[in-house]
C-alpha cells in the first residue's frame, strides 16, 4: 500500500505523524481514524492526483488538516497549492506542517471561498467533506479558471448528490463526471465528482 508513494514515502510518513499526533490532540482528526489513516485518508487523497494536470495551480477549499491539499503537495511537487481554511487553529496546524515538511509549493491562507472570489483562481479547485455538491459548486465555481475543473471528494451518496445538483451545475456552467479513482490501490476506490468549467460562471 505505502509503495504507492515511492520516493515521497518518507515525507508522507512525517505528515502522517503530524496527523496522528497534533492533529488528533487538536481535534482535527478523530482518534478512531488513526488506525486507518493511510488507506482512508492519505491514499484516498493521493490517488486523485492522477486527475490533476502537470504543474497545475490548485486551491484546496476548507483544507482542514490538509486533506487533500498537503497530500497532493507531497505527492506532486510540481503543483502550486493554496490551502484555504477559515479556522485559525487549523491554519496554524497547516502552517506547522508546511514548515516541518519543507513544502515550498504550498501557501496557507485563512478564509472561505467566498472571501477570495475575484482575488484567487486556479486551474483545479478541490474540496473534501466541505458541503453538499450544489452549495459547494456555487461557492467554488468562481475560483475555477475557464477550462479548469472542480474535484469534489464524495462518498456513497455521490450519485444522489449529483442528481440533486444537476440544475444548479448547469446554471453556473459546470459539466460533471462521476469517477472512482484508485482501483487496485485503495479499497474502496475514491469517489469524486469532477466538474469541468467551460464558460465564465453565471452567479446570478
Amino acid at each position: 500500500m505505502r509503495s504507492f508513494f515511492g520516493p515521497r514515502l518518507a515525507l508522507m510518513e512525517v505528515y502522517a505523524a503530524h496527523l496522528a499526533g497534533a492533529g488528533v490532540q487538536r481535534g482535527l482528526l478523530g482518534p478512531r481514524e488513526v488506525p486507518r489513516l493511510w488507506e482512508r485518508h492519505l491514499l484516498n487523497c493521493a490517488v486523485v492526483t492522477s486527475l490533476v494536470p502537470p504543474a497545475a495551480s490548485v486551491i484546496d477549499v476548507g483544507s482542514g488538516a490538509g486533506l487533500p491539499g498537503l497530500v497532493w503537495a507531497v505527492c506532486r511537487p510540481d503543483l502550486q497549492i493554496t490551502a484555504l481554511e477559515p479556522q485559525t487553529r487549523r491554519v496554524g496546524f497547516l502552517r506547522e506542517c508546511v514548515a516541518s515538511l519543507g513544502l515550498t509549493n504550498v501557501e496557507v491562507r485563512r478564509g472561505r471561498a467566498q472571501d477570495v472570489t475575484g482575488v484567487l483562481s486556479a486551474e483545479v479547485v478541490t474540496a473534501r467533506a466541505v458541503a453538499p455538491l450544489a452549495r459547494l459548486a456555487a461557492w467554488t465555481a468562481p475560483l475555477v479558471r475557464t477550462g479548469g475543473q472542480l474535484i469534489a471528494f464524495k462518498g456513497e451518496r455521490a450519485a444522489a448528490e449529483l442528481a440533486a445538483a444537476e440544475a444548479e451545475l448547469t446554471r453556473i456552467g459546470l459539466f460533471p463526471q462521476l469517477l472512482r479513482v484508485g482501483q487496485g490501490v485503495t479499497s474502496p476506490p475514491t469517489t469524486v465528482v469532477r466538474l469541468w468549467k467551460r464558460t465564465a460562471t453565471n452567479t446570478r
